[in-house]
């Protein structure tokens, strides 16, 4: 362990932020340890048992987390392709047993070499309204998941490329059934999109009278199945050829058709990052940096929190949620400001995790209990001056854990944004992504300030995934958690953080544990909260948004002390978490 990580972590563990308020780096080395005897406890949590069992299957044949993140990818692709794809995008979190590494590699999408900053607004210079930009040709962005995989399969896989993708050929072949989800959200979203009339999703998703194929339904899919051999066999085919071919001209078709190039496909390249980590108490959270708002926002949260006993005042209290919420708003309000691609421009990573600053922003917290009457952003170390956010929300996803059984672990968020994506399916099996959405729709202000998620060629949008590892102060792994949901990913991921390291909640209850999202002056908090608590957070002046569900997806791998594993699927989607 290198001094400075040792100090690192010292001083996360030793004070917190109400003692303690010393300047800590934003981005820090990943936490050091030694592999323990083998084989390891492993696991799979994913949103679906048939891409559970193949990155099972691929733990068994001996392979790393990154190789079972490959099956896991392919399945969900085929099976809940209303939340990810082989045509999107992700983050991947890794750590490394043997060496104690903690890497991300980003695969976000990009926008292609035509994309201007002005590309959401009309002719008169209004923003384009979320649907007509979303069912577009224009908000696909350059695929970047299986560019990414394959390159964390070349520094970490242990069994062959092509053997990720032989559960999802088989399943894309002899078929898969369609799952309850699915069916009820093609059947939403068919009198908004052109999923129900666009080939050849129409006839793929839609009986002949135009109803989604109910649960149950055997579903094959010959298209994926070859796209899927053909990547299998060298992955640069899917950005090459006849399947980039697919995707520039489903991508080009009206309206508003995109302008994907085949040196647009053929020229993406994923980033190897250093994760972004964060002391909290006797822990140290690490996700991704930007372009995701992840590690930004989520370590803000926890480190306001910090400064209070949270343990005291646990999920049966008023006073644990209202702190959690006013955390939360000051965080996000932040994140909103100031967080775009740092490849493109200054992002404030280091001013808005500044100890200093963080407390300044706690001290805004009432004392006595009541609601801060509005929240906005605040001014931390080195922030430019920017435009106000106008990023749209778009609340799908999906997210897996993994744990090999040489002890390394894998966090991964991996999007077609959208449900569906942009609901325009080529000719191999698969939906193309929504991504540039993201971007924000008024890229400049009255004053002619640009806000940092502006569209831009080449940049990639600001994302909220939050795929998390959490060490303890020894930098030995204690759990891996995330979860798919737009924006609210940030407090889906916070709320399984706070549950389990300040409230001591299994992993499963934590996951089961109601979500709130505290954004702006709004408060969205799920059906089924604790009416009393609910009643007292309006009495002290907290906009509730009365009680709607929240779309989240969670899944946890935590260590148990016993060294046994935890494991948990948000019983919102359909998912499990299984040992070889």
């Amino acid at each position: 362990m290198t001094p400075s990580f040792r100090l690192f972590l010292l001083a996360g563990a030793a004070c917190s932020l109400a003692a303690c308020n010393g300047d800590t780096p934003a981005s820090a080395p990943a936490p050091e340890t030694a592999s323990g005897p083998g084989p390891e406890q492993a696991m799979v949590a994913a949103a679906h048992p048939d891409a559970v069992e193949a990155g099972l299957e691929i733990l068994r044949r001996g392979g790393d987390a990154v190789d079972a993140a490959v099956a896991v990818q392919a399945v969900l692709g085929l099976v809940e392709p209303q939340s990810s794809g082989i045509a999107g995008g992700a983050f991947l979190v890794r750590y490394d047993a043997a060496t104690g590494e903690t890497v991300v590699y980003d695969g976000r999408e990009i926008a292609p070499a035509s994309a201007r900053d002005d590309m959401w607004l009309d002719d008169q210079g209004a923003p384009f309204g979320f649907i007509e930009a979303w069912q577009s040709g224009q908000s696909t962005g350059v695929p970047g998941v299986i560019a990414m995989l394959a390159m964390a399969h070349e520094d970490h896989g242990r069994v062959d490329w092509a053997d990720g993708f032989d559960a999802a050929i088989a399943l894309a072949q002899e078929g898969f059934e369609v799952s309850p989800r699915l069916s009820a959200l093609a059947q939403r979203v068919a009198p908004i999109s052109s999923l129900a009339r666009r080939e050849p999703s129409r006839s793929y998703f839609y009986d002949e009278e135009g109803n989604a194929w109910p649960a149950g339904h055997v579903l094959t899919n010959p298209g994926y199945a070859a796209t899927l051999a053909a990547v299998a066999a060298d992955w640069r085919n899917f950005y090459t050829g006849e399947i980039a071919a697919q995707i520039i001209e489903a991508a080009g078709e009206e309206p508003l058709p995109g302008r994907l190039t085949e040196a647009d496909l053929a020229g993406y390249e994923p980033v190897r990052r250093e994760a972004l980590c964060s002391p909290y108490r006797v822990y140290v959270i690490c996700s991704a940096p930007p372009p995701s708002s992840g590690g930004v926002a989520v370590g803000a949260i926890m480190t306001i929190l910090e400064g209070f006993d949270m343990s005291a005042h646990g999920p049966d209290t008023v006073e644990g949620w209202r702190l959690f919420i006013e955390a939360s708003r000051l965080a996000y309000a932040d994140r909103d400001q100031y967080v775009g691609d740092a490849d493109f421009v200054d992002v404030p990573v280091a001013g808005l995790l500044d100890r200093d600053y963080l407390a300044a922003r706690r001290a805004l917290i009432d004392p006595e209990g009541g609601a801060i009457a509005a929240v906005s952003h605040g001014t931390p170390p080195g922030a430019p001056e920017t435009a106000a956010d106008t990023t749209p929300d778009n609340p799908g996803t999906t997210h897996f854990s993994i744990r090999d059984t040489f002890g390394n672990v894998v966090s991964m968020t991996t999007t077609v944004e959208a449900g569906f994506g942009n609901n325009r399916m080529t000719e191999g099996g698969f939906l193309l992504n929504n991504q540039l959405t993201d971007f924000a729709f008024a890229p400049r202000d009255e004053a002619g300030r640009q806000h940092p998620n502006a569209p831009e060629a080449g940049k990639r949008p600001r994302s909220s995934m939050s795929p998390t590892i959490v060490f303890d102060k020894n930098g030995a792994f204690v759990m891996a958690t995330g979860s798919p949901g737009g924006n609210s990913i940030i407090a889906y991921t916070a709320k399984t953080l706070v549950a389990m390291l300040d409230w001591g909640l299994s992993a499963q209850e934590a996951a089961e544990l109601p979500n709130v999202v505290a954004r702006g002056d709004q408060i969205n908090i799920e059906r089924g909260f604790d009416p009393e608590i609910l009643q007292e957070l309006r009495a002290r002046g907290f906009q509730i948004e009365g009680e709607r569900g929240e779309n989240s997806g969670i899944h946890i791998i935590a260590l148990r002390p016993d060294g046994s594993l935890d494991g948990a699927a948000d019983p919102r989607r359909e998912g499990v978490a299984r040992q070889p």
